[in-house]
Order: structure tokens, then sequence, then C-alpha cells
């Protein structure tokens, strides 16, 4: 009996290994659309408009010179705060493991930002293509990422506790909780660089914000297979289990 609840508990924690490299491998995703919107120079998404404006008054020294990724993940830190001021004594512990995730986010887009450091989208029509490509992987990566069931991004626990709190409906309060980033990064412009940076927030912004939402449902509807793949034993594991259970009855 004892053997087999150990197996039980490490069968357990396979599959919570198991579902957490599946979110990384969504989150790779998602970030690999971030970075192409933000290489289009039409405007990047939602949540890397505020990091991006503090990351060119970087290189300019206004503030310090950290990188996209890194100003992406204090972004996160802050929309966690905020979330425990919102939710108080409502706040389950449990969430604060959304500043891992926050941070793992941060890491893959400087990863991505890298394996993008030759990209040039110079003519219009490949800065449409790139716009429209970063959406709709950044799409996919979504989708994926809610499937998994793991820790909510810090981008959205902040409108699910404002919804909790408040009883407004979800939707509003992320088009709410965009549009006060979107502000903040137009704000930003304007203070660092004194005019619109439409690089930063432009009509690939907008377009984000309308298209990836929309596209998110649509996928999700049809990757109902993905539940099976977040349950898939791995073989491996059942080979490593089996002869553990082959050695213990030899053992014994």
């Amino acid at each position: 009996m004892h053997s087999t609840s150990i197996f039980t508990d490490k069968n357990t924690f396979i599959s919570f290994v198991w579902q957490h490299v599946l979110l990384l491998v969504s989150l790779f995703i998602m970030t690999f659309g971030v970075v192409l919107c933000v290489r289009s120079n039409l405007g990047s998404s939602v949540i890397s408009s505020t990091p991006l404006v503090f990351t060119l008054a970087g290189c300019q020294a206004f503030v310090p010179p950290l990188t996209l990724g890194e100003y992406t993940n204090i972004l996160n830190v802050i929309l966690v705060i905020g979330q425990i001021i919102v939710l108080g004594k409502q706040f389950r512990p449990i969430q604060l493991l959304q500043v891992i995730v926050g941070l793992v986010f941060g890491f893959l887009i400087d990863l991505n930002m890298a394996l993008t450091d030759t990209m040039s989208c110079d003519t219009l029509p490949v800065q449409l293509i790139t716009q429209f490509a970063g959406c709709t992987i950044m799409a996919i990566g979504i989708a994926f990422e809610v499937r998994c069931g793991s820790v909510t991004m810090p981008g959205e626990g902040m409108p699910v506790a404002i919804s909790r709190v408040s009883g407004m409906p979800f939707a509003k309060a992320k088009i709410m909780v965009d549009v006060t980033l979107v502000s903040l990064a137009v704000a930003g412009c304007f203070f660092f660089f004194g005019k619109w940076l439409w690089n930063v927030v432009g009509i690939g912004t907008l377009f984000a914000m309308v298209y990836v939402g929309f596209l998110v449902r649509v996928i999700d509807k049809h990757i109902g297979w993905f539940d099976r793949v977040l349950l898939y034993s791995p073989g491996c594991r059942r080979y490593i289990y089996g002869l553990a259970r082959y050695l213990h009855s030899r053992n014994g």
C-alpha cells in the first residue's frame, strides 16, 4: 500500500511537470508572436507597449538600460501587486506563482528578441505581414496557454481580480486594463520623447487588441484534442515506473 501511494504521488508530480512543459511551449509561442509585433514597427502588443517605451528610453539613458523582457518582468510584478491591493484578503497565496510565470514570460521575450535580432521590416508590405503573423502566432500561444489550465498570466489576473471585486464582466475589465496599459505607453512616449511613437503604439496595437481576442476564441473551439495531450502519459514514464516496481518486488 505504501509503495502504491508513492507511485501515485510521483505520477501526480510527473503530470504536473508535463503540464508545465506544455505551458512553457505555449509561452514560447506567445512571446514569439509578441516579438514579431515589436519587430513590425507598426505597434507592439498591449502587454509589451509600456515595457517597450521604457526599453527605448533606456537606450537614451533616460531610465536604466534594461531589456524588453526585464521591463516586462517589472510590469508583471506590478500587476500582481495590483491584484493583491484589489483583492485584499481574497488574494490567494498560490497566485504569487504568477510572478514566476511572468518572469519566464519576460525571459522568453528576450530570447525571441535575440533570435530575431537580424530581422528587418523596412517596407510596408513586410511590416503588415509581420504584424499579422505576430498577432496570429500570439493568439495561438494564448489559446494553448489557457488550455494548460495553470497559473493565470499577470496580464489576465488583473482583470480577473477587478471583475471579482466589482462584479464587472471580465471582458469589460480586460478592455479597461488594456486601455490603461496602452494609455500609459502613450504617456510614456510624450514624457520621454515629446511625441507619439507609432512603432510603440500604432495601428498594429489597435489591430492586436481586436484581432487576437477574436482569434483566441476561434482557435479554442478547434483544439479540444490538446486536452488529451495534457493527459498524455509519456511512454518513458510507464517504462521507468514499470522498472521501479519490478526492482521493488525483487528487493521485497
